[in-house]
């Protein structure tokens, strides 16, 4: 155990000089007395709340309840803004700052008089992003999750906020409903605080943290609005004091089995294809290498145990109430596909941490011996489209498709397709390959979620809900469809999918994993010869940092400078 004068934050406050001096004087200044905060744990409570952020507008609350588990504790809290990366609202799109939050969390926790942290996040990006930069920092943490809202409701429905979104506005466009239903549903989709309450992205990365061994037991499902969440919060609280005191830290944490594990949970959960590029980073900043290949090799030995939209049927509160990810944890440990000796923030082992774990319901978190499907939900591609990767969400397609040929129609970006998408004469029928370039990591910029391409209204309203759609872009975690993403390398530094013209084959196997462009060698190396790479966007500021440092999404678009291996030394504190 730690003593008072090991404390890193000793070294801003308990030593002789000058500086230690105005130090004291400015925490004075604060209104602290001395036996508040002099010889305690001090621990930043990293915020991503904002007014414009209802995934996380309930945090400002939530705060409270992480320090009065801090103080209960006999550590000394202190609650630091940062950045509030928003999927609702941010354009181009919030994964062009995830790296920017992960900087903020480094340099914060670096710079500060700080022993430990509590990560409060949820929202797709900044889960990701606080726990990039804190295993960077390697000062001991522990992530709070936002948790999700309460289910939706329109008339008889129940409502999964994105996955229904998508449904309800394919309806509109098909003429099935009309302007006074959607104004409805603009008031029933999304009914409290907290990030989607279906297996998108956001659930995805908050159980992902939580089999990473990052946050205390069964906190990733907890609904946003309920009691237990403050509970949980408080108990992020005394537990992080705990964990200074027994310097136990991100890389003694997030290791190679505990990366697998992560990435087992996500393939079972059929959770979010954004987990790929996300984990692929995270595992970087904690120098462990994971690969496209890693998902891949997982997913054949993991099956789909839990029953949730968009690729099954309940909602997140009826996952938490069947038993959470604990619960669910305890189908994989059953299955022999985790490594159960590993420390996690709560118990010495994930073995101790799922003991007396259980399943209350079948149905929503499925046995072994009838899962929801027989592979994780996420199959890695390759081929001459996508020599570095792609992935697809399969178990949210229609099984039709999983196998097809079909005329490629392209589009160069995604502004273009918005207006041109309903042209008859672009002669798309149900069997057309619809492709996206113009979308990547550089291309986008940032990746957007454009990469569930909007289908024609004529084919909506025929009936037609699913077309194989390929992009080098992302796409919300609660969409669905046969959508091939994350296409490697991008169109925008001249990967194969700058080459493809509107005519041209292309064949999906999802079995053979492959997806191929129907194109000789001798064609692509003359088209290639012609192509020419497009001019930067950005001449100055933070985008510039960002094309000049983005890395490729089969390599977890990091910055370059932050990804490398490399000492930084402690600052000074006088």
């Amino acid at each position: 155990m730690k003593k008072p004068e090991e404390l890193r934050s000793h070294q801003w406050y308990g030593t002789d000089g000058l500086r230690s001096f105005s130090h004291r004087a400015r925490t004075r200044q604060l209104g602290y007395l001395p036996e508040e905060h002099l010889g305690k744990p001090v621990i930043a409570v990293l915020n991503t709340w904002s007014d414009i952020n209802p995934c996380h507008v309930h945090l400002r609350d939530r705060a409270q309840a992480v320090k009065r588990g801090v103080w209960q504790a006999g550590g000394f809290p202190l609650e630091f803004p940062v950045a509030t990366l928003s999927e609702t609202y941010q354009k181009p799109t919030p994964m062009l700052y995830r790296n920017l939050l992960a900087m903020e969390t480094e340099e914060l926790l670096r710079s500060y008089p700080v022993d430990g942290a509590v990560l409060m996040g949820g929202c797709d990006k900044s889960t990701p992003a606080l726990l990039m930069g804190a295993a960077s920092a390697d000062l001991p943490a522990v992530f709070v999750p936002a948790g999700p809202m309460l289910p939706g409701h329109w008339r008889t429905e129940v409502l999964g906020s994105g996955t229904d979104m998508w449904k309800y506005w394919d309806d509109k466009r098909a003429g099935l409903i009309g302007d006074c239903e959607m104004a409805e549903l603009e008031s029933g989709l999304a009914r409290s605080p907290g990030h989607c309450m279906t297996m998108g992205t956001a659930s995805t990365l908050t159980a992902a943290a939580e089999a990473l061994g990052m946050t205390v037991p069964g906190a990733s499902s907890i609904p946003a609005v309920d009691s237990g969440h403050d509970r949980m919060a408080a108990a992020s609280g005394r537990r992080i004091v705990d964990l200074v005191r027994e310097d136990l830290r991100p890389s003694a944490i997030l290791t190679r089995e505990a990366y697998e594990d992560a990435v087992a949970t996500v393939l079972a959960l059929g959770g979010s294809t954004n987990a790929v590029i996300h984990l692929i980073a995270m595992a970087g900043r904690s120098g462990v290498p994971l690969t496209l290949d890693d998902f891949d090799r997982i997913a054949r030995t993991v099956p789909v145990l839990a029953n949730l939209r968009p690729g099954g049927r309940h909602l997140m509160e009826d996952f938490h109430f069947a038993g959470g990810l604990p619960g669910f944890l305890t189908r994989l440990r059953d299955a022999g596909v985790l490594h159960l000796d590993r420390p996690t923030v709560g118990h010495p082992t994930l073995r101790e941490q799922l003991t007396g774990a259980l399943v209350h319901d079948d149905d929503v978190i499925r046995p072994l011996d009838a899962p929801l499907a027989a592979e994780g939900g996420v199959a890695v591609l390759r081929g001459n489209l996508c020599p570095d990767g792609a992935v697809i969400k399969h178990i949210a397609a229609e099984p039709r498709l999983l196998e097809h040929t079909g005329p490629a129609v392209v589009f160069d970006d995604y502004r273009t397709l918005q207006r041109t998408i309903n042209d008859l004469g672009l002669g798309i029928t149900e069997d057309s390959v619809l492709v996206l370039r113009g979308s990547g990591p550089l291309g986008g910029p940032g990746m957007p979620e454009y990469g569930m391409l909007p289908l024609p209204d004529h084919l909506l309203r025929k009936g037609v809900r699913d077309m194989v759609r390929i992009s080098d872009a992302r796409m919300s975690g609660t969409s669905y469809g046969a959508c091939v993403l994350h296409v490697a390398p991008e169109s925008h530094v001249g990967g194969p999918l700058a080459l493809v013209r509107t005519g041209d084959l292309i064949t999906l196997d999802v079995q053979a994993r492959t997806l191929r462009l129907e194109v000789d060698d001798a064609e692509l190396e003359r088209r290639r010869a012609r192509w020419q790479a497009p001019p930067p966007r950005y001449g100055r500021g933070y985008g510039a940092l960002y094309q000049d440092q983005i890395t490729q999404a089969d390599t977890g678009c990091d910055f370059r400078f932050l990804a490398r291996p490399g000492e930084v030394p402690e600052p000074y504190a006088g």
